[in-house]
């Protein structure tokens, strides 16, 4: 199943984001905690060297907490602050200041030895589409800075917001990079939603989403669709169970897999399932 997915406003938006680099202190990325890796564009790496950084591992509540855990220490090894929260509840959002100051120690000693004093640190969310860079802004502003949406390409150009007298934020659209190299990153992000639907086979993505659980969280499947649904090794047969379970049928009686696929992905994505995370630290699925 080949992904690929890069639409034109993105190459401008990577632009803005390089000019932008130079009047920033800090980069806060926000990537998706079940998909710690694969959702962090590598190209933010490059734009954002000799920058400060932070890693919010968005969406936390839906990723396996154990590895959520694997995956904080994992950046704290990179030299990178990481932390859990949830943008939608608040969760972990209270913490976020204290690690922007600790990211920012030097920046804010040397200010001080310059005699610059109450320079507010000036932060950029960046991250690829549907992390939550919109959602976060506003529970942490505590208030509609931005809009939000539950789709990719929402924020298409760049807002400073200003929080307090310490911090402000760029706001930035979610980009992609042109090609993804390894297509199980493309497999990941499409079973999470960052990748437009409507360039998929749904059917053929569930299927492979199917693999994946039964691999690593079959219990989630028969827990959600029946033991039958869960014992079944071939994907497409259990897709077909799922259609049983949840009466997606044609007509003839037969099992409507389309629907059952879209039903499927929909609730995953939902955390429905359970709490599932796609990618382990060192890049092994285990």
């Amino acid at each position: 199943m080949n992904i690929q997915w890069y639409p034109g406003h993105m190459t401008k938006a990577r632009r803005a984001m390089k000019e932008d680099m130079k009047l920033i202190d800090l980069v806060i990325e926000l990537v998706d905690a079940r998909v710690p890796l694969g959702s962090r564009n590598p190209d933010i790496d490059e734009l954002a060297r000799g920058k400060s950084r932070l890693v919010l591992l968005n969406k936390a509540d839906l990723a396996d907490e154990r590895w959520n855990r694997a995956w904080t220490a994992y950046f704290k090894e990179q030299g990178i602050h990481a932390l859990e929260i949830n943008a939608r509840s608040g969760m972990g959002l209270k913490q976020i200041s204290p690690l922007v100051q600790e990211a920012c120690r030097e920046k804010l000693e040397r200010d001080k030895r310059r005699g610059i004093l109450n320079r507010p640190i000036r932060a950029m969310v960046a991250g690829i589409p549907n992390v939550g860079k919109s959602t976060f802004i506003n529970s942490f502003a505590g208030k509609a800075c931005t809009k939000t949406g539950n789709k990719p390409g929402v924020t298409r150009g760049n807002q400073w917001i200003r929080l307090n007298r310490t911090l402000e934020l760029l706001d930035t659209p979610g980009i992609l990079w042109p090609k993804f190299e390894d297509q199980s990153v493309g497999l990941r992000l499409a079973f999470i939603g960052t990748v437009n639907d409507e360039i998929i086979d749904r059917e053929e993505l569930a299927a492979e989403l199917l693999r994946f659980l039964k691999e690593h969280y079959e219990e989630a499947l028969g827990g959600r669709y029946g033991e039958e649904a869960g014992a079944e090794a071939d994907p497409y047969r259990a897709l077909a169970r799922i259609a049983e379970a949840r009466s997606c049928r044609l007509k003839g009686n037969e099992p409507d897999t389309k629907r059952a696929a879209n039903l499927f992905l929909d609730e995953f994505r939902g955390g429905k399932l359970g709490r599932i995370t796609l990618e382990f630290p060192g890049g092994v699925n285990r």
